[in-house]
């Protein structure tokens, strides 16, 4: 096992499994910036296992926990990511992630980001202020470290925890087969576009849960550490009110990573794309 297969597994998994963006191009759509939430609620505990496979062996390597909490008139997710002990030795992973954001609008006013990682340590926290087009951010090896520094934003914005949760709220007319869906979110100090190309409606076996009628997405990947020129990562979510994903599959440098749903809890909706 290599520090590329560990380094960052859980923003992958964030990354894409926040599937698509508030970002429609004009950013200045109020409907794009006041999101309603029809897909999520307190409770709701989704458990993935990070698997990962060179030449023809998948082993589990890991898992995250995503876990949703009312606070008010906000919404608070909390995200844990870690390498199961058998792998400690090689590559030990602690992440955490935490979002605060707004009921009315899901948009983020907090955010932070604690990363364990072999020997490197990284803090990450993010306060938004949306009506004036801000972030004030905490970047450092640790907290007690941390740089501060103000950011302007050209539109509102989301962090990695809550595009996930806002962008399962999207009409389905914006993920019709075809189409080409700009995604921008918010994170180490810089906003970072990119596009997810929406597939077509499809079956897929999940390991250990059944069949599901699923939305096959394919994001653009940014070459570098983690991925090579030509890389194609597949996002599986689940076809019904819930919008979950469900699988994640991608190269990476050395050999290929993917996230599956392992088990989920608290959901709003029945599971009907279950076959």
């Amino acid at each position: 096992m290599t520090k590329k297969l560990f380094s960052g597994f859980l923003a992958l998994l964030l990354l894409t499994a926040g599937w698509m963006s508030y970002s429609f191009r004009p950013i200045e759509n109020s409907e794009i910036c006041r999101t309603s939430n029809f897909t999520f609620q307190e409770g709701e505990s989704l458990t993935y296992t990070i698997y990962y496979n060179w030449n023809v062996v998948w082993v589990p390597a890991g898992e995250v926990t995503f876990t949703i909490k009312e606070s008010g008139d906000f919404y608070e997710i909390f995200a844990w990511g870690k390498t199961f002990p058998g792998y400690n030795r090689f590559y030990k992973v602690n992440d955490y992630y935490y979002s605060r954001f707004e009921k009315e609008s899901l948009l983020p006013r907090n955010f932070v980001r604690k990363l364990e990682e072999g020997k490197y340590r990284l803090y990450d926290s993010i306060a938004f202020d949306q009506k004036n087009r801000k972030a004030m951010t905490w970047h450092g090896r640790d907290k007690s470290s941390a740089r501060f520094s103000v950011h302007h934003l050209d539109g509102c914005m989301h962090d990695l925890l809550s595009n996930i949760y806002m962008l399962r709220n999207l009409p389905e007319k914006a993920i019709q087969p075809g189409a080409d869906i700009p995604i921008k979110v918010f994170f180490d100090k810089e906003a970072y576009p990119l596009t997810i190309k929406a597939g077509q409606r499809t079956t897929k076996e999940i390991k250990d849960l059944g069949t599901y009628h699923t939305i096959e997405l394919q994001p653009q990947l940014v070459e570098g550490y983690v991925f090579k020129k030509g890389d194609v990562m597949n996002i599986w979510v689940s076809d019904d009110k819930n919008r979950i994903p469900l699988m994640v599959e991608s190269p990476i440098i050395v050999g290929t990573i993917k996230a599956v749903l392992k088990s989920s809890s608290g959901l709003r909706h029945p599971m009907h794309s279950k076959i």
